[in-house]
């Protein structure tokens, strides 16, 4: 593939069930070339950078349509890459997760490239929809840039939920993946948000931390998947009826990230006693 991407990722990307044509690009102008370079800059920082454990990723189809949900921590994307990552390393066969970005992405001339061409599209309804109706991975974060937004002091707190992703997954047939991610907000420990500055640079805010940058400090993370929970009817329902089902699905998410927290604190123990952690990063213990 390149000089940059190993062999073992370049035949990872070769292995992902998406229809390349013989340029390497697929409809949604995906990139072949780009996902090796994206994987192989990710490799450095799931593996080792932040020593990322997964646990429940069976949970997971291994094909078809499905929606991870789950919670939104740290100031800057750090969560959004990892779950990616943990699906491409983790599965069998592995599999691309497609994410809903926020709008300021695609103005960014840089990141709007690299945004496509490795499968994160503006977060409108149409785009998930047809995404989903091509059995694709889509990775939805319902805090949306309030999620990160949240202070060291409130980085294991949930935040409102919208509500379009429950409609969405009752329109399509969708199963919902939910999923807890812990320690982003102690990889950037923010203390302030800067929406002055957030506007020079054309994003909602800059995160203030004791250091000042938001760059990431090099600390374990841990995200853990739950069993995939549907919801009967056709998106159409009442209000009413849907924000009770995003308040199960919140609930969710709020045991995941505390059973995260919990295995978080005993692997951080037994390194400062000086033992082996209990599990590697691809356990395929249960949530």
């Amino acid at each position: 593939m390149t000089l940059l991407v190993s062999d073992s990722i370049a035949q990872r990307v070769q292995r992902l069930e998406i229809p390349f044509n013989s340029f390497g690009v697929d409809p949604y102008g995906i990139s072949r070339k780009h996902l090796g370079l994206f994987f192989s800059l990710l490799d450095f920082f799931y593996r080792h950078y932040f020593s990322v454990g997964v646990t429940g990723i069976e949970n997971v189809p291994a094909r078809g349509r499905a929606m991870l949900v789950g919670n939104h921590s740290g100031g800057v994307a750090i969560d959004g890459a990892m779950v990616v990552a943990s699906m491409f390393f983790e599965m069998e066969p592995p599999r691309l997760a497609e994410g809903m970005a926020e709008k300021f992405i695609n103005r960014l001339p840089f990141t709007s490239l690299w945004s496509s061409r490795t499968g994160h599209f503006t977060g409108l309804p149409e785009h998930a929809s047809r995404l989903l109706e091509d059995e694709r991975l889509l990775m939805v974060f319902p805090e949306g840039a309030r999620g990160t937004a949240k202070l060291y002091s409130e980085r294991n707190s949930l935040v409102h939920f919208g509500s379009g992703f429950v409609r969405l997954a009752m329109k399509t047939g969708t199963p919902i993946i939910p999923f807890g991610f812990v320690g982003g907000g102690e990889a950037v420990p923010t203390v302030a948000n800067s929406y002055t500055i957030g506007r020079l640079f054309g994003v909602p805010y800059i995160p203030i931390t004791p250091y000042l940058v938001p760059a990431p400090l090099p600390v374990q993370l841990e995200i853990t998947y739950g069993e995939p929970m549907t919801f009967a009817g056709n998106g159409a329902e009442e209000d009413e009826v849907i924000a009770g089902y995003v308040e199960q699905v919140k609930a969710r998410i709020a045991e995941l990230i505390e059973a995260g927290r919990r295995r978080r604190r005993s692997k951080l123990t037994l390194e400062q006693r000086g033992a082996a952690p209990p599990a590697p990063a691809s356990s395929k213990e249960r949530a």
